[in-house]
């Protein structure tokens, strides 16, 4: 039995109204919510609308009579996480606006395949991660530095970054626990840049994948999951 749990917050207008569409949706939410909204679309359940703001998927009514904040939406007919949907297509990227040249590039095979992870190098998921991906072929992996959880984070991810051999060093630390010990003094300017760029995607924690079609996935996946998704994209 599939267990939702739905955080519902109620925001009661001062005085009964009619919301007209869309654009006025987007009004009273942004107002309601103190932030940007990105877009406000019908979800085609019950009357709700979906309203994308700040890296969260609302729901609320034509009257804005009520918010749903966390809940998840499930077709009750397919059991298709419906919210769960949405947010791939919604905070899905361009491949190609990603800045590949501040990766660590790993080619196996012919390489045709793609994919892309942020990871930061004391991320016990991502050593999983790294470790399930060693048995990948034809495939291209760009591997982007991304510190977060720690100022040793930090120093990793630039003496990684300032090693001879970029690839070598972050393999030998994230599957063998080799930890790297050369100089960190190189620019690693690469890395500012990520944890910059890492905001603006909304990425709050590692690892997250990115495939050749631009969908985001976050979390350690299963190999096999990735192996279905590098297939799908052409």
């Amino acid at each position: 039995m599939l267990k939702l749990v739905f955080s519902l917050t109620l925001a009661m207008a001062c005085a009964s109204f009619a919301v007209a569409d869309e654009a006025d949706i987007r009004k009273v939410m942004e107002a309601k919510l103190g932030t940007k909204v990105d877009s406000v679309a019908k979800s085609g359940y019950l009357g709700l609308y979906e309203v994308y703001a700040d890296g969260t998927i609302f729901y609320t009514d034509e009257k804005v009579s009520a918010i749903v904040v966390g809940g998840q939406l499930v077709d009750a007919k397919s059991m298709k996480n419906v919210t769960d949907e949405r947010m791939r297509k919604l905070t899905a990227i361009r491949f190609g606006d990603l800045p590949l040249d501040r990766a660590i590039k790993q080619v196996r095979g012919d390489g045709k395949r793609v994919l892309a992870t942020f990871e930061d190098p004391n991320c016990g998921y991502c050593k999983r991660l790294a470790k399930e991906m060693q048995k990948l072929d034809n495939v291209t992996i760009y591997t982007f530095l991304l510190p977060i959880l720690s100022e040793d984070s930090v120093r990793k991810s630039r003496q990684i970054w300032c090693s001879s051999d970029r690839a070598k060093a972050w393999n030998d630390w994230m599957i063998d626990g080799k930890a790297p010990a050369g100089r960190e003094d190189c620019d690693t300017s690469a890395i500012t840049k990520n944890q910059d760029f890492g905001r603006k995607l909304n990425i709050s924690g590692t690892p997250t994948l990115f495939f050749g079609d631009g969908e985001r996935i976050p979390g350690a996946v299963p190999l096999a999951r990735i192996e279905q998704k590098l297939n799908q994209v052409k």
